[in-house]
């Protein structure tokens, strides 16, 4: 597979996914990037194949009364896309720390 060329905030947000921060709240908590920059490059890295996405079931989302949530994960070109955009962006790797 061709691996794309991801823009900075593109590999800031597929980094934080790689690390554990699963749906869009979170992403945004640690990147410190806007809901109108997150949502669509999810969207772009979904529709690429290096993430993946499933909504929580509503029942558990209702019993925390909130909306649902959809859950991202890295696939396995997202893995090698994430190293690979660590490489190209150095600071990668300290802007976004693993989730406790």
């Amino acid at each position: 597979m061709n691996m794309p060329r991801l823009s900075h905030s593109a590999a800031l947000i597929l980094k934080a996914v790689s690390l554990g921060y699963c749906f869009g709240l979170d992403v945004m908590d640690i990147t410190g990037l806007p809901s109108g920059t997150v949502y669509p490059a999810l969207r772009r890295l979904e529709r690429d194949g290096l993430v993946e996405s499933k909504w929580e079931p509503e029942e558990e989302a209702t019993a925390k009364q909130r909306p649902a949530r959809r859950y991202y994960e890295v696939t396995r070109e997202g893995k090698a896309a994430a190293l690979a955009a660590t490489q190209r962006y150095p600071l990668l790797a300290h802007l976004v720390s693993e989730k406790r």
